[in-house]
C-alpha cells in the first residue's frame, strides 16, 4: 500500500500485549515475554543481542528503485475528499475543478524511463518497483501498456497500480498483467450504501456494484494480487462491518489483502470528525478480524519506517513523476502548481530552492499530533497481532 511516514528514523516498536510485548522489527513479529522488557520500556540486554544479530534491527534499506508515475491526472469520479481537487464543484455536483490535466504520451514515457536509469545507476540499484497513478491511470490505457514495456526494459521487478476499477475489464486487466502488472489497489469507501453516496461519479452515479464486477471478471483472467484500501471517515463508520458480506462469494478472498486507511481532511469542504480515540481504535481492530475471519489477509504491522520517496529532499531512492515529465516529491502534491520539485530532463532543483516544496506523504493529524497517532495505531496493531496469535497464523 501506499506509504505513511510515521517517524523520522527507522526503527522497531514494543507494543504491549496481554502475553507480554510485541516487538515488530524488519518483517518480524515476535512476542516477548513480560520480564524481556525493563520497566523503562527497553528490551532485555541478551534478548536485545539476540535481535541483533538475527537482522531484526536492520533498517530497511531499498532493494530497488521505487517509481510512481501519473499517467493521467484525469478521472472519471468526482470524489469530495480527493486530495487533487483544487475547489468545490460550482454547480453543487461531482464535478469539482481539479489539478491541470495533463496525459503521458509515448516521447515523456521515453524520457521517464531514460532518467529513471540513470537514477538508478547513480544508487547501484538494479531492480525497478513502478507504480501507475493518477488521476484514473486506465483513462490513459496506452499510457499504462508502454510505460509497462519500457520499465522492464530497466529492471522492473513489480508494477502496481491503483486504480478506482470502473474501467478495468477482463480484456484491460489481461493486457495489463501480460505486460508486467502483478498487484492493484483499488478503494471502498465503507459499506455498499455510503460508498455509494460517496465515492461516486461525476454524474453522481453508484459505483460499487461495478467495481466489485470488474475486480471479480478480472481475478478470473488474471493472476493480480488485490489490495483493497478501505477508507474511514465519520460517514461510513458505523457500516463498516456490511462489506466483507457484501464481497463474500465476490471475490477470491485468499488473494486480497485489506487496509483500512484514514481519510485526511483533504478536499474542500470536507472535514472527517472522526478522532483518535480507543473505541475507535477498537473498531479498526475489530474490522481487521472480521476481514481475517472472512478469509481476507491484512496488512501486518510493520516497523517505523520512513518513506522511500519522499523522506529525503532531492530523492535518492525513488522518484513521482507526473504525466508532463514534472517531478513531484509525493503522491499528495503531485501536478499541484507551486509544488514541482525538478523535471525528468533537468533532474531536481538545488534542495535549497524546493526545501519549502518537499512535501512528506502522511495525514495532517500524524503530523500534528504524533504521540496520539503512534498510541492509536499500537492499540490497533496490539489486537491484531494478540488475534493472529490466538488463531495460531503468525
Amino acid at each position: 500500500m501506499i506509504g505513511t511516514r510515521l517517524d523520522g528514523v527507522d526503527a522497531p516498536r514494543l507494543i504491549k500485549s496481554k502475553h507480554g510485548w510485541w516487538f515488530i522489527g524488519n518483517q518480524t513479529w515476535t512476542l516477548l515475554k513480560p520480564g524481556a522488557v525493563h520497566s523503562d520500556g527497553t528490551v532485555r540486554e541478551d534478548i536485545d543481542s539476540f535481535l541483533r544479530a538475527s537482522g531484526a534491527y536492520m533498517p530497511r534499506t531499498p532493494e530497488s528503485f521505487a517509481l510512481t508515475v501519473l499517467t493521467t491526472t484525469a478521472c472519471n469520479l468526482g470524489c469530495g475528499y480527493c486530495f487533487q481537487n483544487t475547489a468545490l464543484d460550482p454547480a453543487g455536483g461531482h464535478q469539482p475543478p481539479r489539478i491541470d490535466r495533463q496525459r503521458l504520451d509515448t516521447d515523456t514515457i521515453d524520457r521517464i524511463i531514460r532518467f529513471t536509469a540513470d537514477r538508478m545507476m547513480r544508487v547501484g540499484l538494479k531492480s525497478l518497483s513502478l507504480m501507475l497513478f493518477g488521476g484514473e491511470p486506465l483513462l490513459n490505457r496506452r499510457g499504462c501498456l508502454e510505460l509497462l514495456d519500457g520499465a522492464r526494459t530497466i529492471g522492473m521487478q513489480t508494477a502496481t497500480m491503483t486504480t478506482n476499477g470502473l474501467l478495468l475489464t477482463p480484456d484491460i486487466a489481461k493486457s495489463l498483467n501480460a505486460a508486467g502488472l502483478d498487484r492493484v489497489q483499488v478503494t471502498f469507501d465503507g459499506s455498499r450504501q455510503d460508498h455509494d453516496k460517496i465515492r461516486v461519479k461525476q454524474s453522481g452515479g453508484a459505483t460499487f456494484n461495478t467495481i466489485v464486477r470488474n475486480l471479480a471478471r478480472a481475478t478470473e483472467v488474471t493472476d493480480f494480487r488485490w489490495e483493497i484500501r478501505v477508507n474511514v471517515s465519520h460517514h461510513n463508520f458505523d457500516r463498516i462491518d456490511e462489506l466483507f458480506e457484501q464481497l463474500k462469494g465476490q471475490v477470491d478472498a485468499t488473494r486480497c489483502t485489506v487496509a483500512f486507511a484514514w481519510v485526511g481532511d483533504a478536499g474542500f469542504g470536507y472535514e472527517n470528525s472522526l478522532r483518535h480515540v480507543d473505541h475507535v481504535s477498537a473498531r479498526f481492530a475489530s474490522w481487521n478480524v472480521a476481514a481475517l475471519e472472512a478469509g481476507f489477509q491484512v496488512m501486518r504491522p510493520t516497523m517505523k519506517t520512513t518513506c522511500q520517496i519522499c523522506s529525503v529532499p532531492g530523492g535518492t531512492h525513488g522518484a513521482v513523476v507526473n504525466a508532463d515529465g514534472a517531478l513531484y516529491s509525493c503522491w499528495q502534491s503531485a501536478g499541484k502548481r507551486g509544488f514541482d520539485v525538478g523535471t525528468i530532463d533537468l533532474g531536481y532543483m538545488n534542495v535549497s530552492q524546493i526545501r519549502d516544496r518537499w512535501v512528506t506523504c502522511g495525514y495532517e493529524y500524524e503530523r500534528t499530533h504524533p504521540a496520539a497517532a503512534a498510541e492509536f495505531q499500537d492499540l490497533v496493531d496490539g489486537q491484531v497481532l494478540d488475534h493472529l496469535y490466538a488463531a495460531g497464523r503468525l
